[in-house]
C-alpha cells in the first residue's frame, strides 16, 4: 500500500472529503451502510498447492475470487480447472517480479522485448526495486499485454486486473500504464480509491493523499469500471500464534481472529480482501517459506466460525464480475 501512496504524491493535488459522499457499494447499488467485501486469493498458478489453496478456499470456504500469475508453471492446471468451473471468479495477478531462490519465472513477452525487466538468469528481478531501477513503462506495458494475451488465447477472460508485490504501484509511470491498460481493455483494477479507512489506519495517509486516491478512483469510474472503496492487504504479516505453536488448529484459530478482527475494522462500502492460501504439502516450504501464513489463511477460509460471523454481522460477498456487472447497469 505504500507504494500506491507513494506514486499518488507525484499526481496533481486534488481536494475532497470522504467521509459523507456516497460510497462506490452504494452507487453500485449494494445497500447503504453495509459492508461488501471482494474476499481475494492471490498468487494461483504459482503452484499446485496455489491452486487448490485457492480453489478450496471459494469452494469450501468463504473465499470468492482468485488472481492468476500468467508466467507461472502451474498456470495451465488452473485454467483446465477453470474451463469447467467458470462461476470462479478468475481475474490476473500481474507479475513483473520473480523473488524466490529456487524456483523463477520470465517474461512472457520474450526477452528481446523487455531486456529491462530480466535478471542475469533469465528471470524476472526479484525485487520491485530492481524493477524500478532497470525496467521502463513501454517494457512494463508490453508484459501486462503479453499476460493478458496468454490468458485470453487459454480462453480465460480476466475478470479484473491486479498486481504482484505492488510492483505497478511502485512509480506514476507504472500506475499509469497499469490503469490505461484496464479502462482501453474494460476490465476492472484493483485500486482503492473511496474512503479508505482502512488504508489511512495502516499507512497513516494524510488527506491529501487521501485526494489523490480519490482522484484515481473518480477517473476509474468515470471510465466505466467499479472502484473500491478501501483495501485490507495486512495477512501476509500475520505469521502465526505468538506462543510457537503451528499446529493446523492453533493455527487455523489465529488466522481466524485476526480475519474477523480485520473484517470488524472496516468501514461500510466495498472492499478487498487480500490472502494468499496453499494447501499443506511437502514441497511448498521449498519454494517459499511463507508457506506457514498461506496455510493459515487457507484455514481461516474454511473454518466455519468466519463463516458464522459473516453471516451473523450481514455483510454482503461479491466478486468483480458482480461488481462490473452492476458498474454496466448505473448510468
Amino acid at each position: 500500500m505504500k507504494r500506491i501512496i507513494s506514486a499518488l504524491l507525484l499526481f496533481a493535488p486534488f481536494l475532497a472529503s470522504a467521509q459523507n459522499e456516497q460510497t462506490f457499494a452504494e452507487k453500485l447499488g449494494y445497500p447503504k451502510g453495509k459492508k461488501v467485501l471482494i474476499i481475494h486469493v492471490d498468487d494461483v498458478g504459482m503452484s499446485y498447492e496455489s491452486n487448490q489453496g485457492a480453489i478450496k478456499a471459494i469452494r469450501e470456504g468463504v473465499a470468492n475470487s482468485l488472481s492468476v500469475m500468467m508466467p507461472c508453471g502451474w498456470v495451465p492446471g488452473f485454467v483446465n480447472y477453470w474451463k469447467d468451473n467458470k462461476d470462479i471468479d478468475a481475474g490476473l495477478h500481474l507479475t513483473l517480479t520473480s523473488e524466490w531462490q529456487d524456483y523463477r519465472w520470465g517474461p512472457l513477452a520474450g526477452k528481446p522485448k523487455v531486456k529491462g525487466l530480466v535478471d542475469s538468469q533469465g528471470a524476472m528481478w526479484r525485487s520491485v526495486g530492481e524493477v524500478v531501477k532497470n525496467a521502463s513503462p513501454d517494457e512494463v506495458e508490453t508484459e501486462i499485454r503479453a499476460q493478458l494475451e496468454r490468458a485470453r488465447t487459454m480462453g480465460l477472460e480476466p475478470t479484473h486486473l491486479d498486481s504482484h508485490m505492488g510492483t505497478l504501484f511502485a512509480t506514476p509511470e507504472f500506475l499509469q500504464r497499469y490503469l490505461k491498460v484496464g479502462m482501453e481493455e474494460k476490465i476492472p483494477v484493483m485500486f482503492p480509491g473511496g474512503h479508505n479507512t482502512v488504508v489511512q489506519q495502516q499507512e497513516k495517509v494524510i488527506s491529501d493523499q487521501l485526494a489523490m486516491t480519490r482522484m484515481v478512483g473518480k477517473q476509474l469510474w468515470d471510465a466505466g469500471l467499479p472502484v473500491l472503496d478501501d483495501l485490507e492487504n495486512s495477512s501476509y504479516g500475520w505469521k502465526g500464534p505468538e506462543n510457537g505453536d503451528k499446529s493446523e488448529k492453533a493455527l487455523q484459530k489465529y488466522k481466524t481472529e485476526k480475519y474477523i478482527n480485520a473484517i470488524k475494522n472496516i468501514r461500510p462500502g466495498l472492499t478487498m480482501v487480500i490472502m494468499h492460501c496453499t494447501i499443506h504439502s511437502e514441497i511448498f516450504p521449498h519454494i517459499s517459506d511463507s508457506h506457514v501464513t498461506r496455510e493459515g489463511d487457507f484455514l481461516a477460509m474454511i473454518d466455519p466460525e468466519l463463516k458464522k460471523y459473516i453471516e451473523k454481522e450481514g455483510i454482503i460477498l461479491t466478486t468483480w464480475r458482480e461488481a462490473m456487472e452492476r458498474r454496466k447497469k448505473v448510468k
